[in-house]
């Protein structure tokens, strides 16, 4: 092997994920002397911090430049560099909402928080990819932890189940996503990103033949982030896994499915935005009818929240179609990475409540069970409140704020003639409205039902709540330092 591959040059870009990934494996070793898991967890939450710094360090020092690595298959871009930072965030909030779940529910053991850390390293992998077979091996980083951690929950036939469900359908997804990168290479005899959309300038090989493996690369990374019709596994899923497996999931996932989706269309087959564009419009459409109609009748609150991922998805869809037009990708990708950020705080915040008010036997999680909780626990109440909001895009919450750049991204779209993203971006309008119904409904039942309203919350659940809501509110107050940020980071998209 050159020895050239490990030189610095080709690590630097890579570095913070090499460095967790490195963590996670010592861990694995070191839980087994622990006695104590708190003490695992608390060392898990070190490693991330690491990683944290060592990736403001590296966004500092590239100065808005893209750093390449291992013969260009990994890029450290603006791109890249800010998704990585939303994800690290995702699983800093991931590990403290589950610190006092596990042992409530009899599940504390060490592995958890190494599979946790493990599949963060596969989204992070995700974001960096510049290459099929890079995104193929994040994708499957990402996902088998997952799979673990969603039957977690030993002898328990439901959690057993979901994680059955899980498996299956995503080894079907990883089974579309290779056939995919193997018809891609055989029309344009590469898979680097860049090889790729030289190739489709060019004469390629066989057209046909990379247009469907575009088309089963989409379908592989629209089941990871939810998108009708891929979307089947999701209620059941969320449903039966642990409830801090759900709230990781529900965000990390989406954020490394929807980073390897933006730079694949986007740096991969430009040539061919038009066909994809269109063709994810569609899909934006179905995704939030789908999502938020189906979400009115659910009366478990994992199950709403899993049918509102699914309709989030559609809204982030629709940024994605938008990217089609040249003029508007690094704005419309802009969004889609904002977006994110804003579902993160709060998508979790609203788990760490749900597991505030969910029982030691699994039980809790109906919307009634919400019924008296502004009297029993009012700061809780009102956090739900703002979560609630922010899911139906209402002010003041960062919902407001994700959905009106991924609108505008869509419109302006539109306005350069594509009749399909207007009408996308008025069944996104219309469908927010249908989604206020059910949401508006826990926050009724929190206010005006009378009940019990039983919660407990423990000092780290407490503190990921009550970050999480700052964080709702401080971005639908004041987004635009943190959406400069995230449009002078993604103008660099691809490095160009």
């Amino acid at each position: 092997m050159d020895s050239s591959i490990l030189s610095l040059a080709n690590l630097g870009p890579a570095l913070p994920v090499i460095v967790l990934i490195t963590w996670a494996t010592l861990l694995l070793i070191v839980d087994l002397f622990i006695t104590k898991k708190s003490l695992t967890a608390a060392i898990a939450l070190a490693g991330l911090l690491l990683t944290g710094g060592l990736l403001l360090q590296q966004t500092i020092a590239a100065n808005g430049m893209a750093l390449s690595g291992f013969n260009g298959m990994v890029m450290a871009d603006g791109f890249a560099l800010f998704l990585q930072g939303v994800i690290l965030l995702t699983a800093f909030f991931g590990i403290l909402i589950a610190m006092e779940y596990l042992p409530k529910h009899g599940l504390e053991r060490g592995e958890y928080y190494t599979l946790l850390l493990f599949t963060t390293t596969g989204m992070m992998f995700m974001t960096l990819a510049n290459d099929l077979i890079v995104v193929f091996i994040a994708l499957e980083l990402l996902s088998i932890p997952l799979y673990i951690l969603t039957g977690f929950i030993r002898n328990n036939a439901i959690s057993e189940e979901a994680a059955l469900k899980y498996f299956l359908l995503g080894s079907f997804a990883s089974g579309f996503m290779v056939y995919g990168i193997a018809l891609n290479y055989g029309g344009t005899g590469t898979t680097q990103l860049a090889g790729v959309v030289n190739a489709l300038k060019g004469e390629t090989q066989s057209l046909p033949l990379a247009l469907i493996g575009m088309g089963l690369i989409v379908v592989g990374l629209g089941f990871k982030v939810a998108a009708v019709p891929f979307h089947m596994w999701t209620p059941d899923v969320y449903q039966g896994a642990p409830t801090p497996v759900t709230a990781f999931m529900s965000v990390g996932s989406k954020i490394g499915g929807f980073a390897a989706l933006l730079r694949v269309l986007i740096m991969a087959f430009p040539t061919m935005a038009p066909q994809w564009g269109n063709v994810l419009a569609i899909i934006a459409i179905f995704t939030m009818i789908l999502g938020n109609v189906v979400a009115i009748s659910q009366t478990d609150i994992k199950r709403l929240l899993a049918y509102s991922s699914i309709a989030h998805a559609g809204y982030i869809l629709m940024a994605v179609a938008a990217s089609q037009d040249p003029t508007v990708a690094n704005f419309a990708a802009s969004a889609a990475a904002f977006y994110l950020l804003t579902y993160m705080f709060t998508n979790l915040g609203a788990f760490a409540i749900a597991m505030a008010v969910e029982r030691a036997d699994g039980t809790g999680t109906a919307i009634n069970d919400y019924a008296g909780l502004s009297k029993t626990h009012p700061w809780l109440a009102l956090s739900m409140s703002l979560f609630m909001l922010s899911l139906a895009g209402l002010p003041p919450s960062a919902g407001l704020v994700g959905k009106f750049f991924v609108f505008e991204a869509a419109i302006q779209a539109g306005a350069h003639g594509n009749i399909l993203m207007i009408i996308t971006a008025i069944v996104g309008v219309l469908t927010s409205l249908v989604s206020a119904f059910y949401y508006a409904r826990v926050i009724v039942m929190m206010y005006f039902r009378d009940g019990a309203g039983e919660a407990e919350l423990k000092p780290a659940l407490g503190a990921a709540t009550l970050l999480t809501a700052l964080g709702t509110f401080i971005l639908g107050v004041v987004p635009g330092p943190v959406f400069y940020v995230a449009q002078q980071a993604l103008i660099k998209l691809g490095g160009g």
